[in-house]
């Protein structure tokens, strides 16, 4: 069957499952090689890049819908995930199925709503969906150069902007990195996500004033350099932060 026919049976049993005019669209970022990743679809369709996102159901909620939507559409499960934006620009969805009449239920015009969440790549076994060529993490530095189907790389944009909005005031590392870490490891990953390079001095006395953290009693061996400390995330101190937020640093 090939992907228009594909796309046509899909609107059949949509117009029957799927409540008109509103979907999800989330966002997951990775963290490797001290570079941002985002969770991407390669859709079998015009072979264009999008998000795993989908449509809700009639009988669900929207926070519902865009956990089965991951995992059917990427096979990632159980993980936390936080409304950012709603997108709605006319003729957003039409366009990308252009070549099908007005019947087809993915050319209605959708309202979409943005979530986002930050895991380790390596926590998951990604398996794309029968409407996908392939589903892969993609750094954000290459973002620019692939073709994105819809409006899906303005939606990771505001996902970003968001992200980089939060971070003064909600900690970031627990789902990224491993649970023992460096300091320098967590500066990359803040510069990572920042898009700029922090002083180290005044990031490891900001980092450390945050109370997010717990000292090991080891170091990290096998460089040519002074072994560096090693740090965990403190569980209750973290919990609390991403609850009722830090001091803006």
């Amino acid at each position: 069957m090939d992907s228009k026919q594909q796309l046509l049976q899909q609107s059949i049993a949509a117009k029957e499952i799927f409540l008109p005019h509103i979907s999800a669209d989330p966002v997951i970022f990775g963290f490797e090689h001290n570079e941002l990743k985002v969770l991407l679809l390669k859709t079998n369709y015009r072979q264009k890049w999008l998000l795993p996102g989908g449509y809700v159901r009639k009988d669900e909620d929207l926070d519902e819908a865009v956990q089965r939507i991951l995992k059917e559409r990427s096979g990632i499960t159980d993980i936390y995930l936080e409304e950012f934006g709603v997108f709605g620009k006319k003729n957003r969805s039409e366009f990308h199925f252009e070549d099908f009449d007005e019947t087809l239920f993915q050319k209605q015009r959708f309202i979409t709503v943005g979530y986002y969440a930050l895991y380790s790549p390596s926590k998951f076994h990604l398996i794309p969906d029968e409407f996908s060529e392939t589903c892969e993490w993609v750094f954000l530095s290459k973002l620019p150069q692939i073709e994105f189907g819809m409006d899906h790389y303005e939606i990771i944009q505001k996902a970003l902007f968001t992200l980089r909005q939060k971070i003064s005031t909600k900690p970031i590392g627990r789902n990224l990195l491993p649970e023992k870490f460096t300091l320098p490891e967590l500066q990359k990953l803040y510069e990572a996500v920042l898009g700029k390079e922090l002083n180290r001095g005044n990031f490891y006395r900001k980092i450390k004033n945050l109370g997010i953290l717990k000292k090991l009693e080891e170091q990290r061996r096998g460089g040519a350099h002074k072994a560096p400390d090693l740090y965990s995330f403190d569980e209750e101190n973290y919990i609390k932060a991403m609850k009722n937020g830090m001091n803006s640093w």
